[in-house]
């Protein structure tokens, strides 16, 4: 059993910069693929990036590479994601979640899953 808890979201301008970190709790963290996820209002939701378990792989949706950046510290049972240039379509409830395989896009297959962070990006 893994729990996920994420934070990091809140209210930005567009252009600025926020990092959501995602804390997983147990001694496996480093035995998941992390995912991060986003849900915008009356929008079905969609992936964003994903990450091996070591940290040496990753996937990102097409339309947010080079603005986003996921991370992981399995030391810290934590994962990341650095956004920069932030627009406001951007605005959603992002998540992380686990799988212990690698299927970075498909969201019905992760295990475990946060309860979301707000981000809201204003124009």
């Amino acid at each position: 059993q893994v729990q996920l808890v994420e934070s990091g979201g809140g209210l930005v301008q567009a252009g600025g910069s926020l990092r959501l970190s995602c804390a997983a709790s147990g001694r496996t963290f480093s035995s998941y693929a992390m995912g991060w996820f986003r849900q915008a209002p009356g929008k079905e939701r969609e992936f964003v990036a994903a990450i091996s378990w070591s940290g040496g792989r990753t996937d990102y949706a097409d339309s947010l590479k080079g603005r986003f950046t996921i991370s992981r510290d399995n030391a810290k049972n934590t994962v990341y994601l650095q956004m920069n240039s932030l627009k406001p379509e951007d605005t959603a409830v992002y998540y992380c979640a686990a799988d212990r395989f690698w299927v970075p896009t498909r969201s019905e297959e992760y295990d475990y899953w946060g309860q979301g962070t707000q981000v809201t990006v204003s124009s």
